[in-house]
């Protein structure tokens, strides 16, 4: 009863999500170029997270125990 209870769930939250073109509402319009922009971003250009908001991850792992560089800027409180 459970299994059928999850799954009616599972396709009902899937079926909430919208595959259609993005548009402004009727009557509104787009944002206004930007002053260093060569033409005005569409859609999905503006919906695209920049640099910033998702920066790359360094996955670099420590493969063994070192002993830190002297770091000049480890001061004491005063």
């Amino acid at each position: 009863m459970r299994a059928i209870l999850a799954l009616a769930i599972a396709i009902g939250l899937s079926a909430c999500g919208g595959r259609v073109a993005l548009a402004p509402k009727p009557g509104e319009s787009l944002p206004v170029k930007p002053e260093t922009a060569a033409a005005v971003p569409t859609p999905e250009q503006l919906m695209e997270p920049d640099v910033q908001a998702r920066p790359k991850r360094s996955d670099e792992q420590l493969r063994r125990s070192e002993e830190r560089r002297e770091d000049r800027f480890d001061l004491p409180p005063t």
